[in-house]
């Protein structure tokens, strides 16, 4: 498991660097804290961080997804059971409360937690206690809390669907992480970064990102921001048959975004066909292992090679 610190955040851009002194300063105090930021923006990296240079630092970073498990899960998840408390239980569990005593809990994706287990959450950070599931006796903890959400939480708590004394006692801090789009100048950067760290894993020399391909990032939105962003880049790399990363190993919303002014560009048809014929040579006919790389179905795939007229390879 990747282990992240203030150096693994990577960008020069005023808003990344603001809230990386934020959050340093708050690294030194146990106080709460609330990250808050799209999808994809780091916020991960920075609850790590936080937590890895704090005086908690040799104790447990725990980090669990709310947005991943229902209910009744994430509550015997987080809380524990004692045994005999429902179907299942056969023995008492310790839940990731207890694991991270003494340490930092990072609640990720927060604003997805159903209202009854907030409720429990906001008992735990009043009283530093909670209950098991099925158990009458409380357990003491001494925990750092940091949350994430990439929802506006005022607005959630106004429809009803979070508790507003919940938000105001996860954001004594709150430290707002920037979107991709926010910081171009960044890409470069963290583009180089990802071919240096994936050509690295796969035993390769360090590829060359050509000009065209850098264009080609700069103007893209990234929706998706950093987690976006390295997914390409793995891609890419997968896809290199030489030492350079040229824009025709982009997925193709990437090569054709804003920013082509090029009159003489291929049709989208022209430029898709070529790129599923590399990709399936590369692939060497797998089309199954060509439809993971190009993130469409097999059966897409099948009717593109059909529509196109791709011969097999």
């Amino acid at each position: 498991e990747e282990r992240y610190s203030f150096e693994s955040i990577i960008g020069h851009s005023a808003p990344l660097r603001q809230a990386v002194e934020l959050a340093r300063k708050v690294a030194a105090t146990d106080a709460t804290v609330l990250l808050l930021g799209e999808t994809g923006t780091g916020k991960e990296v920075f609850a790590q961080a936080i937590h890895h240079v704090g005086e908690r630092r040799l104790k447990p970073f725990v980090a669990v997804n709310c947005s991943t498990l229902g209910k009744e899960i994430l509550e015997s998840e987080l809380f524990g059971y004692r045994a005999g408390s429902f179907t299942g239980a056969i023995r008492d569990k310790k839940g990731l409360l207890e694991e991270a005593n003494g340490g930092t809990l990072f609640l990720d994706e927060i604003g997805e937690m159903p209202l009854e287990l907030q409720a429990k959450l906001l008992r735990v950070l009043e009283t530093s206690e909670f209950l098991r599931v099925g158990d009458t006796r409380p357990t003491r903890v001494n925990i750092r809390f940091i949350a994430a959400t990439n929802r506006e939480l005022p607005a959630e708590s106004e429809a009803g669907h979070f508790r507003l004394d919940l938000f105001y006692r996860l954001a004594v801090f709150q430290i707002r992480l920037p979107a991709l789009r926010e910081r171009p100048k960044d890409v470069d950067l963290l583009a180089t970064h990802f071919g240096r760290m994936f050509a690295d894993k796969m035993n390769r020399k360090e590829l060359q990102l050509t000009e065209e391909f850098r264009e080609k990032l700069r103007h893209h939105p990234w929706k998706g921001n950093i987690r976006e962003l390295k997914n390409v880049m793995e891609r890419a790399v997968i896809l290199a048959d030489n030492e350079q990363l040229t824009a025709d190993l982009l997925p193709l919303d990437i090569q054709i975004s804003a920013g082509n002014g090029n009159s003489n560009a291929f049709d989208l048809a022209t430029v898709e066909k070529q790129h599923i014929q590399r990709v399936l040579l590369h692939a060497k006919g797998n089309k199954t292992q060509a439809a993971k790389l190009l993130n469409i179905g097999l059966t897409t795939l099948y009717q593109k090679v059909k529509e196109y007229g791709i011969g097999e390879q």
